[in-house]
């Protein structure tokens, strides 16, 4: 099964739905208040990443150049993009790409540049003072997460800051510390729309089918260890996280800083 297919059918079948699992922003009930909280909460998470990068490294942090990985139909490129000079919106489904473009045209927005995804990233050129991705790496599995997480890491330009989030943990698995036993049955219920959807997959990598008929969407958790890992082999000397909690899978949103180039 790839994640890559799975994905680009939640692009043609169900795209806001795919990014932000909420009854409301179902294909068969996007109204006009449903859209538009999709959007809100798109700034809303903006003005908090920015918030904390001016919070942890600098209070006049202004980006010039964007990299939002995972991009989707744009929920984040839009706030971006008033708040950058440049945005670059990546991802594997190239519906999704076409409903961000569709939507960055419908509000006369030019400096948002949209382009497919691989594991090296191939179609990024250059270097950004902002490196993020929101929940995206979760559905990624591990092995291919690594390499795109290293790769976010050579594309922060010297004294650039990253904002990358990813899940480590199961909050319904205490007993094992947060991580899945082996082949454990998905739990049959869990709290809220999103959790009852996040839920289903049991095991770290487990394929998620929903009984609707919806796409495969996988819950991986991360090693933090091989993540600090590959983030001070990058020459990171420090990190801010916060920690997360969507629906019961657990992860961090880490905040760090690429030193500045010697002079």
């Amino acid at each position: 099964m790839s994640t890559d297919i799975e994905w680009e059918k939640w692009g043609r079948q169900d795209p806001y739905f795919g990014v932000i699992t909420w009854d409301m922003f179902r294909a068969g009930k996007l109204d006009a208040p449903a859209l538009a909280a999709f959007f809100e909460s798109g700034q809303m998470h903006v003005d908090y990443v920015l918030h904390s990068c001016r919070r942890y490294f600098d209070p006049a942090f202004s980006p010039r150049r964007v990299l939002d990985f995972g991009c989707g139909v744009g929920r984040l490129l839009i706030p971006f993009a008033a708040a950058s000079e440049q945005v670059v919106g990546v991802d594997v489904s190239p519906s999704m790409l076409a409903e961000a473009q569709r939507n960055c045209e419908a509000r006369a927005i030019g400096n948002v540049v949209l382009a497919g995804s691989d594991d090296e990233l191939t179609q990024v050129v250059g270097e950004f003072d902002l490196v993020h991705s929101a929940i995206v790496l979760q559905h990624i599995q591990v092995p291919r997460g690594r390499v795109i997480f290293r790769r976010l890491l050579q594309l922060m330009a010297p004294g650039g800051v990253a904002a990358l989030h990813l899940t480590f943990g199961k909050a319904y698995h205490p007993e094992t510390f947060g991580q899945p036993p082996a082949a454990e049955p998905s739990p049959a219920s869990a709290v809220g729309p999103l959790g009852r959807f996040l839920r289903k997959a049991a095991t770290a990598g487990a394929e998620l089918a929903n009984p609707d008929g919806d796409p495969v969407m996988l819950m991986n958790a991360y090693n933090l260890s091989e993540i600090a890992f590959l983030m001070q082999m990058a020459g990171i000397a420090q990190f801010h996280s916060e920690f997360t909690d969507h629906g019961g899978e657990l992860g961090v949103f880490l905040f760090f800083r690429r030193p500045a180039a010697a002079t």
